[in-house]
């Protein structure tokens, strides 16, 4: 399978999740359309947490979306253990979300203003007709850290936004998932709290046995969480690495750009700051560069107006995967492996 787009995917077995060739496409007005995702592959392990990482506009929550069929994918397949997710009706799709759930940027707006926390962790399982009980609801508040006695009847404004996030786990762990996939999950949390809710994530995986897509910009979270990184770019997948080899050994131009752009302390810490402005160095100077527009992608690479590797064949021939290390994948004609 080597020298294809989805030559990183791995034989089937523990696999719980595996997306191919998946295109996400949104029109924009004029005849014109968003090429959010291009064409791209993954599979995610039983117990494994995969890493989607890139920079805002890159198509990484589109693509979590679009597993989630929300909504479905322009094209390309998404399939759960031994069950077709693509093109099987909402009904269908409902039947599956039980054991795909999904964990928002921003956990205030993703809960019913109007509802207090004891009705908003029941919700999931109501609408199955199951009636959770109140020790069930209690013990899975405990779970997650919020004092059952304490945010039983209040309400999200009367919470911190670590709080509302706290609850928003707690509602989808509810259901039972194999899955989880958290889109950006701290980014609007105060640094202080985002450390805490990563922990918190890491000890839901291990105690209800869950996979996880960890969606995110902060390349010291991803790599601190993560087993296995995928880097995208435009749309495209740049390179597939394990995380402990991310600052070591990592080859792609973009992925370097990414890791010249966090301080070398940050790469072990739990949490640190967003990625720096877009820059290209050149020689001892940087120059800030303007970003290619998902409307119309630069032909061939679409990171070549940004890479300082870049040759005439970038422009015309598009990299496709290929392995250069064990477990390690990168989308580029001019790296050598």
């Amino acid at each position: 399978m080597a020298g294809t787009g989805s030559a990183h995917l791995r034989p089937d077995g523990d696999r719980v999740l595996v997306v191919e060739d998946l295109v996400v496409e949104f029109p924009a007005g004029r005849n014109q359309k968003v090429h959010a995702v291009s064409g791209i592959s993954f599979d995610v392990l039983d117990g494994e947490t995969l890493g989607i990482l890139g920079e805002s506009g890159c198509g990484k929550s589109s693509a979590g979306r679009a597993i989630m069929q929300l909504p479905p994918p322009t094209s390309g397949t998404v399939r759960m253990e031994d069950n077709e997710l693509t093109g099987i009706g909402q009904g269908a799709m409902r039947r599956h979300r039980k054991s795909l759930q999904m964990i928002l940027q921003d956990p205030v707006s993703a809960l019913n203003p109007r509802r207090k926390v004891k009705d908003l962790v029941a919700e999931g399982l109501e609408i199955w007709g199951v009636k959770p009980s109140k020790d069930d609801i209690a013990s899975m508040l405990s779970a997650v850290g919020l004092p059952p006695e304490v945010v039983w009847d209040r309400r999200p404004h009367e919470l911190s936004g670590g709080q509302c996030q706290r609850v928003c786990i707690a509602r989808a762990l509810m259901l039972g998932p194999r899955v989880l996939i958290c889109d950006e999950p701290v980014s609007s949390l105060d640094v202080s709290v985002q450390a805490q809710i990563l922990n918190l994530l890491e000890e839901s995986k291990e105690r209800f046995g869950l996979s996880m897509i960890f969606i995110a910009h902060d390349l010291a979270v991803v790599k601190n969480i993560s087993d296995r990184i995928m880097i995208m770019y435009l749309g495209k997948v740049c390179e597939v690495i394990r995380s402990e080899d991310l600052a070591s050994a990592a080859l792609h131009p973009y992925t370097r750009l990414l890791l010249d752009s966090v301080p070398e302390a940050a790469l072990d810490a739990a949490v640190s700051g967003e990625p720096a402005a877009v820059v290209r160095d050149r020689g001892s100077k940087s120059e800030t560069v303007e970003l290619p527009s998902p409307l119309a992608p630069p032909s061939g690479c679409r990171f070549r107006t940004r890479c300082p590797l870049a040759t005439e064949r970038c422009a015309t021939d598009e990299p496709q995967l290929r392995e250069v290390a064990p477990g390690q994948f990168i989308a580029c004609h001019n790296v050598a492996g």
